[in-house]
C-alpha cells in the first residue's frame, strides 16, 4: 500500500471514528440523566463500539479474512484496552481537572469527548494490524 493509500485510509479512520464518536457521546448524553454520568459513559462505550466496528469494517479496512464475530471480538478488545483510558480521562477532566479550573458547564461533554478523541493513533495502528489484519484493501486504496 503506497503512502498515499495509507493517509487517505487514515483520514477515512479519522471520519468514520468521528462519527461513531458522535454517536458514543450523543448516547452518554441521553443516557446520563437516566444512569448518570459514570455509568452513561460505560454503556455509551456500547454504542460508539458497535458502529465503530461497522463503519471500520465497510469504509476503512473492509472485511478481514476472519469470521464476522471472530474480526468483531478483536475489534471489541482493542476498544476494551481502550476504554480505560477514555474512562479515566473523562471522568478526571469532568468531574476534577476542568471544575477546579471554573469550568463548569460543559465539564462533561468536554471531557468525554477529550477522553474519546485520546486513543485515536494507537487504535489505528491496532486496528490496522491486529483487527482487519489480512484485510484486502478497500477498492478507494488503489485508486
Amino acid at each position: 500500500m503506497t503512502d498515499r493509500a495509507n493517509r487517505y485510509r487514515f483520514f477515512r479512520f479519522l471520519l468514520s471514528g468521528g462519527l461513531a464518536a458522535t454517536i458514543n457521546i450523543g448516547s452518554r448524553y441521553e443516557l446520563s440523566g437516566l444512569i448518570g454520568f459514570r455509568a452513561a459513559v460505560l454503556a455509551a462505550f456500547c454504542f460508539g463500539v458497535s458502529s465503530a466496528w461497522i463503519l471500520s469494517r465497510l469504509w476503512v479496512f473492509g472485511p478481514s479474512q476472519r469470521h464476522w464475530a471472530t474480526e468483531f471480538g478483536r475489534f471489541l478488545t482493542v476498544n476494551l484496552v481502550a476504554l480505560p483510558q477514555t474512562w479515566i480521562i473523562s471522568v478526571l477532566l469532568a468531574e476534577w481537572a476542568l471544575p477546579a479550573m471554573g469550568v463548569t458547564q460543559g465539564a462533561e461533554l468536554a471531557g468525554h469527548v477529550i477522553g474519546v478523541i485520546f486513543p485515536v493513533f494507537t487504535s489505528y495502528l491496532a486496528h490496522k494490524h491486529f483487527s482487519f489484519a489480512g484485510a484486502n484493501p478497500l477498492s478507494q486504496d488503489l485508486e
